[in-house]
């Protein structure tokens, strides 16, 4: 096991560029995480771990290929972005985008959702209460930034999660797949009183709400009914009740 003290390191400045960077992690093709949890379930949902950088010992047995390095946790604590690491880095390969075929079930569509606490807090809940899969618009909270993988309590390595885009989603939508918007409208129709299996489900970014042009999409819109003086539910809250309450109907 290689021992690593400087941050002038090479592999210590790669990990910081992939903990800062999307960008970054786009062209290498790889993201970084940060705890003892996340790696569990690294190893267990299968996920490629192209090194490890440590200042204990390992649990599990891993690939020959797969190297591991020993740091002292003060360098460990200044290559993580997260106030608190806890002393265990591990970097992995990004899966390779595959194309989205439509199974029976729930699927989640979340536009524009940027915060990636909400997006972590709403992979966690859809394998949860079994999701199908979760769909992603341009302009989400990175899946790989590390504060959304934290959130996801590592489901983003269990959970189906797709980009898609309008093209796509014209597709479903004409193969016959029902679309339904989550919205406050006056029209939109209590989620008591809603048919949402087989569903794709809409849920909008936490300042903009959903796109015009997928409320277009929308078969029905659906509302989740809360007291008339509360302006609105936070995003990640909304989908655990719609993903809840879908479960129950199928």
């Amino acid at each position: 096991m290689e021992n690593l003290t400087s941050r002038r390191n090479s592999i210590c400045q790669h990990i910081k560029k992939l903990g800062a960077n999307k960008s970054y992690r786009d062209e290498h093709g790889q993201f970084l995480c940060d705890g003892k949890k996340l790696f569990d379930e690294a190893v267990n949902g299968g996920a490629e771990i192209e090194f490890v950088l440590t200042s204990e010992s390992l649990e599990h047995s891993l690939p020959s290929s797969t190297k591991v390095y020993h740091a002292q946790d003060s360098l460990i604590d200044s290559l993580s972005p997260l106030k608190n690491s806890q002393g265990l880095l591990f970097v992995c390969r990004t899966p390779q985008a595959s194309d989205h075929t439509f199974h029976s079930g729930t699927h989640i569509l979340l536009d524009r959702v940027q915060d990636p606490g909400n997006v972590g807090t709403i992979i966690r809940s859809a394998y949860a209460f079994g999701v199908e899969s979760i769909l992603l618009t341009e302009g989400c909270a990175d899946i790989y930034n590390l504060k959304t993988m934290r959130a996801s309590m590592g489901a983003v390595f269990k959970q189906k999660i797709y980009l898609t885009c309008l093209l796509e989603l014209h597709e479903f939508k004409e193969s016959g797949v029902k679309v339904i918007g989550a919205s406050n409208d006056s029209g939109s129709k209590d989620i008591k009183h809603a048919n949402l299996k087989n569903a794709i489900i809409i849920l909008g970014s936490e300042g903009q709400g959903i796109a015009e042009s997928l409320l277009e999409l929308c078969d029905e819109k659906i509302r989740i009914p809360i007291k008339p003086d509360c302006e609105s539910l936070n995003v990640a809250t909304a989908a655990s009740i719609i993903m809840w309450e879908a479960r129950g109907k199928q």
